[in-house]
């Protein structure tokens, strides 16, 4: 990825797989299953669309594979802005996290490292690649979303699908026809953009008078038609509205891509930091990336052959790095303040 995370798709042949190094230490992934068999029991937060199904067969393929019973606490998300302040309030408080291991995209994270909630670990010790470690080692990345704006097919006539990001600008969009709810997303634009073109497309989006709402409520009423298009939505619900047999699906001319990470972390003052680690490194193996991908879609676009890196070619994508975290936090707050949300 160059300085301003802002790339072809094609460019990612060159991109690091994600997973073990041919030739992995054993003696440190000996020591972490010892101790995470020591505390029996984390705390994982991860993604409602993942399901309590799909937490249990991640469960139960990570006990089979390290010979362990360890118990798994799974805690769907609501919504990750909200939680990720969540968690900063209590460490301000002096008080532990709800959670061991959180996944959450990297502006999420991009909020905890800046504020020092990562309990940091030495994965390159366990083979995983530098190139999937984040955070300054408080995070493994494994899996990508990708963002678009999404449309009821059903309701909104072909003449009217957005073709570009400022189709939304047009005045027929006005009167609450359109959904907003990732403010990271919109905040994403400014790495392709740059600040002053992502603040005031933001700007004239907030003149449009859009519907407000977390992703789950917006993609609700989007299938029911109550909202004929979001600004954005996550292919995780493009993959749930497909399996349910519901009409929404992508603007796929818009360009460019937003592409979320999915990325593990374990918190400052986790009571089962061990386990939490351990099953940070599971999710970059074989086993894990196929459950993942069965129960939420979504693969790692830097691993050659997958769902996701198929989907990114010839396609111009934006993807967040550590460097980018001040500037999207401060933007997803000033967003929110632009766009109403925080009335």
């Amino acid at each position: 990825m160059n300085r301003s995370g802002f790339v072809v798709g094609g460019l990612l042949a060159l991109s690091v797989v994600v997973g073990w190094a041919p030739h992995a230490p054993a003696a440190p992934i000996e020591e972490l299953v010892t101790a995470a068999k020591n505390e029996g029991v984390f705390d994982f937060y991860a993604p409602a669309t993942l399901s309590p199904e799909g937490a249990q067969k991640l469960r139960d393929a990570f006990n089979k594979k390290y010979g362990l019973s360890i118990k798994l606490q799974y805690v769907p998300s609501g919504n990750m802005t909200r939680d990720v302040g969540k968690v900063a309030g209590l460490a301000a408080s002096g008080v532990s996290p709800e959670w061991d291991l959180m996944v959450v995209h990297d502006a999420a994270h991009g909020t905890l490292w800046l504020k020092k909630l990562h309990k940091p670990f030495d994965y390159r010790s366990l083979g995983i690649d530098p190139k999937v470690i984040h955070y300054d080692s408080g995070t493994v990345s494994f899996a990508n979303q990708f963002a678009l704006p999404a449309y009821n097919k059903k309701i909104l006539p072909p003449q009217d699908v957005p073709k570009s990001w400022e189709d939304f600008l047009d005045p027929k969009w006005k009167g609450g026809r359109l959904g907003v709810a990732a403010l990271d997303h919109l905040a994403r634009l400014a790495i392709a953009w740059g600040e002053q073109r992502a603040t005031e497309y933001v700007k004239a989006l907030a003149r449009q008078g859009p519907t407000l709402g977390d992703l789950g409520a917006l993609s609700t009423r989007l299938q029911l038609g109550e909202i004929h298009s979001m600004v954005t939505i996550t292919d995780s619900f493009i993959h749930r509205a497909k399996r349910a047999g519901a009409p929404v699906v992508f603007a796929e001319e818009v360009q460019p891509l937003i592409a979320p990470a999915y990325q593990a972390g374990v918190l400052k003052g986790a009571q089962h930091p061990n386990a939490g680690h351990l099953f940070a490194v599971f999710l970059t193996t074989p086993e894990a990336q196929e459950i993942w991908e069965k129960y939420t879609g979504s693969t790692s676009a830097s691993i050659p052959g997958t769902t996701a890196y198929r989907y990114v070619q010839g396609k111009k994508v934006v993807y967040m790095s550590q460097e980018h975290a001040e500037m999207v936090d401060r933007l997803i707050r000033e967003y929110g303040k632009i766009l109403g949300f925080n009335k």
